[in-house]
């Protein structure tokens, strides 16, 4: 090498974790960090308000390994918990991970290995998978998680905040994140994508993201998606389609009430043509027989209609009783 070549020196990552009544999976989290093929400079786990003994393990983690630092924001959304643990981090680039995903070992690695191919990116964006162990999660994964896309390098699910890699000051100029418990992320990264910045993709960098693993839970989660959507303004992105959907049908469903059940018809025919669509646009290769499984139909129908459901139950929620429920 002559004296005159200059190395670009390695790069420095902080990953920032908020959390919020975690204790069950923060443990399993930072070990994941901290057995990453490319070992983070410090790990700043932002804790928002924990009820549970989440305090209590990060406050142990952080004394037994000196890379691991521990926050307390006191009520803090995710949002906020983000923007606590940016300020905070020492290093330049930031990753994001939330709590009760799985990380992958190889994730920071092949986000950081994006950075070092290519030094005009400022944002490097991964994967995720869901985690679908039973019947019910698997149809969950199948309504309601995005399908792969094709990306420079390979198909993939994104862009999303919590696999990600980024310059800090990039979250400075997009003015941190909203202090929201829900869409605060779509929102970051539509500021992130409008600065023009160079943007990365990394098929194999991947986390793995729990579903909701019943219909109670759905709903639940999914109100209070609504109800944040709602307070952001940003009913235009899915709770008027929606809307729309439901209008569309609902005199059908009077001609049945007033005239002949047969009127239920066309309200089923609606639903089994959003069923097939959404099974299409995640088939990933399969077949018409995998396409057309009765089961399969019924059971993720069941669970877009309980989504449905849970957006106009959020919608009149926040509509109605404002920033109570907040």
């Amino acid at each position: 090498m002559s004296t005159g070549e200059r190395v670009a020196p390695p790069l420095r990552v902080s990953v920032v974790v908020p959390v919020r009544d975690e204790e069950a999976s923060l443990g399993a989290l930072v070990e994941s960090l901290q057995s990453q093929t490319f070992a983070p400079d410090e790990i700043v786990i932002v804790d928002g308000g924990s009820t549970d003994a989440t305090a209590a393990l990060a406050r142990r983690l952080a004394e037994e390994d000196a890379r691991v630092r521990f926050i307390e924001a006191g009520e803090a959304t995710p949002g906020r918990g983000r923007n606590v643990g940016t300020e905070a981090a020492r290093s330049e680039w930031v990753a994001y991970v939330d709590a009760g995903i799985r990380v992958e070992p190889t994730w920071l690695e092949r986000l950081v290995r994006e950075v070092e191919r290519d030094p005009t990116l400022e944002v490097v964006f991964g994967n995720y998978e869901p985690v679908a162990r039973t019947r019910f999660e698997r149809l969950a994964a199948l309504a309601y998680v995005a399908p792969k896309r094709p990306r420079p390098g390979g198909q993939m699910r994104g862009p999303v905040v919590p696999s990600s890699l980024m310059r800090r000051e990039v979250w400075r100029a997009a003015g941190g994140f909203p202090d929201m418990r829900a869409a605060e992320d779509l929102i970051f990264i539509e500021r992130v994508m409008a600065l023009g910045r160079g943007v990365g993709w990394s098929p194999a960098a991947t986390v793995w993201w729990h579903v909701q693993p019943s219909f109670r839970t759905t709903f639940r989660r999914f109100t209070l998606y609504s109800r944040h959507n709602v307070w952001a303004g940003r009913q235009s992105d899915w709770h008027h389609g929606v809307a729309r959907n439901c209008l569309v049908q609902l005199p059908f469903v009077a001609l049945a009430l007033l005239h002949s059940v047969y009127w239920l018809i066309v309200p089923v025919l609606f639903t089994l043509a959003r069923v097939l669509k959404t099974l299409w646009a995640r088939r990933e290769g399969r077949g018409f027989v995998w396409l057309l499984n009765p089961a399969r139909v019924a059971g993720v129908g069941a669970i877009l209609l309980t989504i449905d459901a849970a957006t106009l139950f959020g919608w009149a929620q926040a509509t109605l009783l404002r920033r109570w429920y907040r």
